[in-house]
């Protein structure tokens, strides 16, 4: 086996399960144990990988916690087909939480917009200003202590609120997920557990992310891609990301 076939397919390994071993690829491949470290080596230094002792993980990036003025400018067009995805999905008399997540914003503008007529429970501070003209939404927004990253209200008193609510869809935002693991990230733990609450409480949960974000971790795992009813996000994804949410029978929209 020539070294380029062999490093394909150490990626490949890398891809499915997160991590490798020398010794186990040596013998894979029958071939040194010096020659696998020279391998990772290399890829390393392709930046698609780090190594550890006695093998190596998957190179991945690592989400910041960043302001929510920040994250709505940020890849704008694809948040916003990301929301009309969403906005097909509500119909007259749902029962609809949207937490603290850029592309809900977005998708709250376009339910402020509409006459659809539902019920929307929010902790996210800055959509309750966008239905001062809206007279066909109920709008219930959830009382905690604000924080600025986030844009919403969160913590403790956030969580006994949303607890005392049960919702047909909830839609939530994530700052990563890891399809190796299978689990959905976000930057803090009250966060996480605002995310946490809205997924266990809505009869259906909707996902709504990025492509990119799929090759993102974060700080905080909030649920696994089961839990949700349908990922929403960009049209233009890899083979690979779509091959392994077949997998999981996660629906894609």
């Amino acid at each position: 086996m020539f070294t380029e076939e062999r490093l394909e397919q150490i990626l490949n390994i890398l891809s499915k399960n997160g991590r490798v071993k020398v010794k186990e690829l040596s013998e894979l491949f029958n071939v040194s144990e010096s020659m696998i470290r020279k391998d990772l080596k290399r890829l390393e230094e392709d930046g698609v990988l780090q190594r550890t002792y006695g093998g190596a993980i998957l190179n991945r990036k690592f989400s910041k916690s960043s302001p929510i003025d920040t994250r709505i400018k940020a890849n704008l067009d694809i948040k916003e087909v990301i929301a009309e995805k969403a906005f097909e999905l509500i119909v007259d008399g749902d029962v609809v939480f949207l937490e603290c997540s850029s592309i809900n914003f977005y998708l709250a503008k376009l339910i402020a917009n509409s006459n659809k007529k539902i019920t929307l429970i929010t902790n996210m501070s800055i959509i309750p200003p966008l239905f001062n003209n809206n007279e066909t939404i109920k709008l219930i927004c959830i009382g905690g202590v604000y924080d600025n990253k986030s844009g919403g209200v969160l913590g403790s008193e956030a969580i006994s609120s949303i607890s005392k609510y049960t919702f047909n869809k909830g839609f939530v935002g994530s700052a990563g997920v890891n399809l190796i693991t299978n689990s959905v990230h976000t930057a803090s733990l009250e966060d996480g557990n605002a995310k946490e609450l809205v997924v266990s409480n809505s009869k259906e949960a909707f996902l709504l992310v990025e492509k990119e974000k799929f090759d993102i971790d974060s700080t905080y795992r909030f649920a696994h891609l089961e839990e949700f009813s349908a990922v929403i996000t960009d049209s233009n994804l890899s083979d690979e990301i779509r091959y392994k949410l077949k997998k999981l029978n996660v629906k894609l929209i």
